[in-house]
């Protein structure tokens, strides 16, 4: 007879085997104030998130700011996270790093939070051969028994993860279920899918290339223009897996100003100015991120403004 310890293992990896990350995920914003997570904006974004009709969120990535956040505070938001999304949404945890024990670490620390799955960046700065990748990510996945999506970055990074890695790291362990493709290429996603099979999940990193990716076997995106408009990502992403090709491209359409425009400067200054402009959040950030320019800042207010995000003043 198998063993209590034995069966609740098995139980886990079918878990595992059986999660598809699939649909709308917001890249969430950590808003300050007076130099401090703001815990009350933070939990106003994230109701905003779930009425919008979101699949999930993923706190301290990119767009969370993550690299100017101390451990303390990288836990904090997390938990929170979860807190405020009250089971209603699923919650992504930012938790890679360029040093696998610091990844190790935010990730068991996101799994007794109580978050879904947790986001794992590759290395960046130190540019680890293939090798590398794989070790690193082979090594968190021996640590949780969270689900790991993978993140793909290279213009972030300086390196890529090998097609062939995300395979050898598909067969060595359950736990790494997906991958967030942001290299801009779609014929990765076709080099994916050829090598991992339907069942393994791509997220479009790139709202711009949602629908092309997807139209070449991803299952939706990690979202950063959602902060702002997360229904119509939502709706846009929900009508392409459901056949309505048409009525997907037209919200990509109106909504590819946006798009384009979120990254006029380095993300997350833009989005953070467009929920400032919007009465949700404060544009404050940590140095080295700054305010966006005025010129730039009047390009992307005229652009809320033509597609209905904002009111004309």
């Amino acid at each position: 007879m198998a063993t209590r310890k034995a069966l609740n293992l098995r139980r886990g990896v079918d878990f595992i085997c059986a999660l598809m990350l699939i649909g709308t995920y917001t890249a969430i914003v950590t808003p300050f104030r007076d130099g401090k997570f703001d815990a009350r904006a933070f939990k106003r974004l994230i109701a905003l998130q779930v009425k919008g009709g979101v699949d999930g969120i993923v706190p301290v990535g990119t767009t969370g700011e993550s690299p100017t956040l101390d451990y303390k505070e990288h836990i904090e938001v997390i938990a929170r996270a979860v807190e405020y999304a009250a089971g209603k949404i699923r919650v992504m945890a930012g938790t890679g790093g360029n040093s696998t024990s610091e990844a190790v670490y935010l990730t068991q620390e996101a799994e007794k939070a109580g978050a879904d799955s947790s986001l794992q960046v590759a290395p960046y700065y130190n540019k680890p051969t293939q090798e590398g990748l794989f070790q690193h990510f082979l090594e968190v996945s021996r640590a949780t028994k969270l689900p790991l999506v993978l993140y793909s970055v290279p213009s972030r990074c300086g390196v890529e993860i090998g097609v062939e890695t995300v395979r050898r790291l598909a067969v060595a362990t359950p736990r790494i279920v997906g991958i967030k493709e942001a290299g801009g290429n779609a014929d990765r996603v076709s080099q994916l899918r050829a090598a991992l099979g339907p069942k393994f999940s791509i997220l479009s990193g790139d709202d711009a290339m949602t629908l092309a990716f997807m139209a070449l076997g991803a299952h939706g995106v990690v979202s950063v223009a959602s902060n702002i408009v997360p229904r119509p990502i939502a709706r846009m992403v929900a009508a392409f897996r459901a056949g309505h090709q048409s009525a997907a491209l037209k919200l990509h359409e109106q909504l590819y100003p946006v798009f384009k425009d979120l990254f006029i400067e380095s993300n997350p200054q833009p989005v953070k100015a467009a929920l400032a402009m919007m009465g949700l959040v404060r544009e404050e950030f940590r140095l080295p991120l700054v305010p966006m320019s005025a010129k730039n800042r009047a390009v992307l207010k005229m652009t809320l403004i033509q597609c209905g995000v904002l009111r004309h003043e």
